[in-house]
């Protein structure tokens, strides 16, 4: 028999991903050990298989369609892609898939990270193997979300691409069907595409993107069918098989499309399925409901932050929402109170749903923050759209000859706040932080004509907008 090891921490994290890693790093900084405890690799998700490695496959396809779009440059840059080079620079940012640096770094802030498979075994109580883990004040679930494939007859056996092997794939298949049409269908079509694969995107839904403004979707989908890929909305997959090789895809229309590959991004599911949430009451494979501090709903001790929380399944939200889940969990167990008179009591108690930003990396880029006029006109403010279209703006065509771009921003009537603020457009994913800073800080309009763009620049745009919203305000 096995001899049982028991170690007592004052937090036990589960997950080593980037809100993992977070999180350690604010309760070490206070002072608190804390056990870190990963099954795969420290870095998760994003490090290897997501944000990192995808965003390592774009860029040199984003530069290349940018270079054609200036005289002097067009040429010379008419070639395909170096498939192999660029593949080369996605493995040296995965670090080849191994953790090693990672792994040094959360010891180098102190924190004991063990390798397994860890479930709760009751409150405060982590399992890894033969170790039994306990933890004086917090339990953090930092486990993530894994893709979610369809219930379609047969699917294990065509060994269909998800996100994970889109990304970490070592040669662009000859042809691939990618079905969804949200973020991770965009950017990889996008990235096979120019990296020549022959690309069919089948999307269910009347357009891509459809959590962002609809234009977002349109703008990118007319990029994507120029580049060679066939786009195709309103269309479901009804069957699909593996033969000899080839794939298989019958659409609902009874069509059928041959590949040599598939991806299914048709959604998220979180990691809670088999880390023991049944030995505290709650619902394996369940999102976790939380407070503005990120502990989960009637409990003292455990903490749902990142993906699992359903809130919004980004890294840099979830490492946003690990920096106020570590502040609070040092606070609570230093006995201080979550007030607003601490700056940093305060952050940890006023998590912000509403201003997430994002950035979609395709050609053209979209990037948002905040409500799009549905979700604002949906949520009971009144609101206006104002649009500009972007290549109005003297530093997008210098940035790109044929600049094809188009902001609006959301503007809430009776407070004259900006709601929510999207574009879409070449070189648009830097601008988004000066929307989210606009957003979140609620600057008023008024205040906004003092923040001068610089000329010329993309920024100018905000002068556009403001322009715009002034010359059509209700009450002109």
């Amino acid at each position: 028999m096995t001899e049982t090891e028991t170690n007592t921490y004052d937090v036990v994290v589960l997950g080593a991903g980037p809100v993992g890693e977070n999180v350690a790093d604010r309760t070490r900084a206070a002072g608190l050990s804390t056990a870190v405890v990963e099954s795969e690799l420290v870095g998760g998700e994003c490090s290897y298989w997501a944000c990192m490695p995808s965003k390592a496959l774009l860029r040199p396809v984003i530069a290349r369609a940018d270079a054609r779009r200036l005289p002097g440059l067009r040429q010379a840059v008419q070639g395909p892609l170096e498939a192999d080079a660029v593949l080369a620079r996605r493995n040296w940012y995965t670090g080849d898939w191994t953790d090693d640096g990672q792994a040094d770094w959360l010891g180098s802030i102190g924190a004991d990270l063990h390798r397994g498979h860890g479930r709760l075994t009751g409150p405060r109580t982590v399992t890894v193997g033969d170790t039994v883990l306990t933890a004086r004040h917090a339990v953090v679930v930092a486990t993530g979300t894994r893709a979610a494939l369809p219930d379609l007859p047969g699917l294990a056996e065509v060994r269909p691409w998800t996100s994970r092997e889109a990304t970490s794939a070592q040669a662009a298949p000859g042809r691939l069907v990618v079905v969804g049409g949200g973020v991770v269908a965009t950017e990889m079509a996008t990235a096979w595409q120019a990296l020549g694969s022959r690309v069919t995107l089948l999307v269910r839904g009347k357009g891509l993107l459809d959590r962002m403004e609809p234009f977002a979707g349109e703008l990118v989908a007319e990029a994507l069918t120029e580049a060679g890929a066939d786009v195709r909305t309103g269309t479901s997959v009804a069957s699909v098989t593996r033969t000899d090789g080839v794939v298989v895809v019958v659409t609902d229309t009874g069509e059928r499309i041959e590949a040599d590959e598939i991806l299914f991004a048709v959604g998220r599911a979180p990691r809670t399925d088999a880390i023991g949430l049944e030995t505290v009451g709650l619902e394996p494979g369940s999102w976790l409901g939380v407070d503005d501090s990120l502990r989960v709903t009637g409990t003292d001790w455990l903490y749902g932050v990142g993906d699992v929380n359903h809130r919004a399944l980004l890294t840099h939200q979830g490492k946003y929402q690990a920096r106020i889940a570590g502040t609070a969990i040092a606070a609570r167990a230093a006995g201080t109170p979550l007030t607003q008179n601490d700056p940093w009591s305060a952050h940890a108690a006023t998590a912000d749903h509403e201003s997430v930003p994002q950035v979609v990396f395709t050609d053209p880029e979209a990037a948002s923050v905040g409500l799009s006029l549905a979700e604002a006109e949906r949520a009971g403010h009144r609101v206006r759209a104002v649009d500009v279209d972007m290549s109005s703006v003297a530093g997008a065509g210098l940035y790109a000859e044929g600049y094809k771009g188009r902001a609006r921003m959301v503007v809430d009537l009776e407070r004259e706040i900006l709601r929510g603020v999207t574009f879409v457009g070449p070189g648009v994913g830097e601008l988004i932080h000066s929307a989210t800073v606009a957003v979140v800080g609620q600057v008023p309009i008024a205040r906004l004509w003092h923040a001068v763009p610089s000329y010329p620049t993309i920024s100018e745009v905000w002068l556009r907008l403001l322009e715009a919203f002034r010359d059509n305000r209700p009450d002109n």
